[in-house]
Formats: structure tokens, sequence, C-alpha cells
């Protein structure tokens, strides 16, 4: 408990999955994207850079799901490393990353894609 009598926030991750990548995910009980196989790990995201993920690398899809994962759920196989491209310390999950480590999930339409309130609100509070 902290000096408020209230429990300590959970810090959450999270992941943007395309449409058809969100039906493999379901089908297979696992979270694997071509981009994640191919670099050897599963990207995933902090609110505050949810945003700038979605405008670079979903720009063209019309619906996404944005997964929330528990950092503690994954903290065996989870890396904060620098990512060069966007610079920033981003989270990486090593190894396979199981659907049931999902505590919330969201289908985003474009409109811009608006977040959830509730993840707008994680990323003013980190």
């Amino acid at each position: 408990m902290n000096p408020n009598n209230q429990p300590s926030k959970e810090k959450k991750v999270y992941k943007v999955l395309t449409i058809k990548e969100w039906e493999e995910a379901s089908e297979m009980g696992q979270i694997v994207t071509e981009l994640d196989q191919q670099d050897g790990f599963v990207h995933l995201s902090s609110a505050t850079q949810l945003n700038m993920t979605l405008s670079l690398y979903f720009s063209d899809e019309e619906k996404v799901v944005l997964v929330e994962i528990n950092e503690s759920d994954i903290a065996e196989g989870l890396s904060y490393e620098r990512a060069e491209k966007r610079g920033g310390e981003f989270a990486h999950f090593y190894g396979e990353l199981s659907t049931d480590k999902i505590s919330q999930s969201w289908h985003l339409d474009r409109s811009a894609f608006s977040l959830p309130e509730e993840v707008m609100l994680e990323a003013e509070q980190n």
C-alpha cells in the first residue's frame, strides 16, 4: 500500500494488432506478427508511445486491436531497449506471448485511432 491507502498501480504495456493478426492470435493462443518474428522479439509500447506507433505503423489500417498486458505478467521475458529509429526506450518481450497474458483489449476504428480513455489517463499519469 502507498501512503494514500491505495493499491500500487500496475504498470502496463500495449500491443497493436491488425484485425488479421488479432484473428490469428485468437486462434493460436499466441501473439505472433511478421515483424516480431523478423526481429526476434515482440514489439510493445507504453501508453505514451501509442499515438506514434499507430501513426507510423498502422496508418493504412481502418481498424486495429489494442491489447493491454500487465508488465508483472511478462516480467521474465521483458526488456527495455533503445530504439534507434524512434529514440527512447521500448518494451521488447523475448519468448512466446500467450493471449492469456492480455488483461484488456479494444477494437479501434480509424477516426485518428482514438485511444480509450483509461489508456490516455495512463499516459498522463506517467
